[in-house]
């Protein structure tokens, strides 16, 4: 064979490796980053209120989730959202998570601090029988995801 020949069938060859790979992926696919390694984690969540379901603030606010900071540095919550399963969001403001430290997030209203944080719902945002809390950054990246009850 000829090297003419030869560049011919390798560069054929190459082409058709090309179109073959581009085939083998559907059109639709779409390549999604993976969301960053993140030190911030759910803790303990508190979804059935103790007691009666009376709507009062108290019995509202004894219904929380807690969001961990395990890592050493701190992590600002600005913009990172948490939801339920019927995607009632709670989004935080500026909120500095410093290393090993936690903030609860209760659902009624009150003054928000360093440690507890509110979401100033008149009504409770947890299901008791079976719900999924989804804790994502400020890049819609999902961080964190804790259920319960029968799936």
């Amino acid at each position: 064979m000829s090297p003419r020949t030869i560049t011919r069938v390798a560069a054929l060859a190459l082409a058709a490796s090309g179109l073959a790979a581009a085939a083998a992926v559907p059109a639709s696919a779409t390549v999604h980053p993976a969301a960053p390694r993140s030190p911030i984690v759910l803790g303990a969540i508190q979804y059935d209120s103790p007691g009666r379901d009376d709507h009062s603030q108290k019995s509202l606010n004894a219904e929380w989730v807690t969001v961990t900071n395990t890592g050493r540095g701190t992590v600002n919550l600005k913009d990172w959202t948490l939801t339920d399963r019927a995607h009632q969001t709670y989004t935080f403001h500026n909120l500095r998570l410093a290393g090993h430290q936690s903030v609860r997030v209760h659902t009624g209203k009150a003054r928000d601090t360093g440690r507890d944080v509110y979401q100033n719902r008149r009504d409770y945002a947890w299901d008791n029988s079976r719900d999924t809390a989804t804790l994502r950054d400020n890049h819609k990246h999902t961080i964190a995801t804790k259920s319960w009850g029968r799936r």
